[in-house]
């Protein structure tokens, strides 16, 4: 997988999709920063999340940026997607490449080293590590450091994706430590303080 280092966010959906959505994603992509955008809604129907999914896509393709369904592979074969990203409760990797072949598969390695080498034997498309930083988007169950991230980065060239809280002041540790990717949502989707857009520049 190309990992083209100015484009290194890899964003994920907010949890409720309003009107504005698309427009502000059109916005937040045309800077140039994002590689990857993941799909992930747990409150809507099957039928909402293809509807969604469509027009999300639509704009990914436009831009470049590869469209990811999360916990879904079947969705994501439905939608054509570019890939689909696996949590530990969801199915395996073996299965997930059944329904959708080679596409992107990437998995959650919470802060496990044990995890992370069993992705690498499935040789996943990426590895997610965290949470980093305490998280209003999801709760915290695992906390991640760098001394894990800077562990996994010497046992694989497999891309790896920082996840958990991450925002525009504590970020650049992350990449320093040499995360490929950074997992973002909450500091773009309900910034108080900036518009998407305007959050997403923050990152340099």
């Amino acid at each position: 997988m190309k990992i083209n280092k100015k484009r290194f966010i890899y964003l994920i959906s907010p949890n409720k999709i309003t009107n504005d959505f698309y427009k502000n994603l059109k916005l937040v992509l045309n800077t140039n920063k994002v590689s990857f955008f993941q799909m992930r809604l747990k409150k809507y129907s099957i039928n909402q999340k293809i509807s969604i999914g469509n027009k999300i896509k639509k704009i990914c393709k436009a831009k470049k940026v590869k469209f990811i369904i999360n916990d879904d592979a079947k969705l994501a074969k439905m939608l054509d997607a570019d890939g689909c990203h696996l949590g530990q409760k969801d199915m395996n990797f073996e299965e997930a490449q059944n329904i959708i072949g080679n596409k992107i598969i990437g998995i959650t390695c919470h802060n496990s080293i044990r995890l992370a080498k069993i992705a690498i034997k499935s040789k996943a498309s990426y590895l997610a590590l965290g949470a980093f930083y305490s998280s209003k988007t999801k709760k915290t169950r695992y906390r991640a450091n760098t001394r894990i991230l800077k562990k996994v980065k010497k046992l694989t060239n497999i891309p790896v994706v920082a996840i958990g809280g991450i925002n525009s002041e504590n970020y650049k540790n992350l990449l320093l430590n040499k995360a490929n990717f950074l997992a973002i949502s909450g500091y773009i989707w309900m910034n108080k303080k900036y518009k998407p857009n305007k959050a997403i520049e923050r990152f340099k």
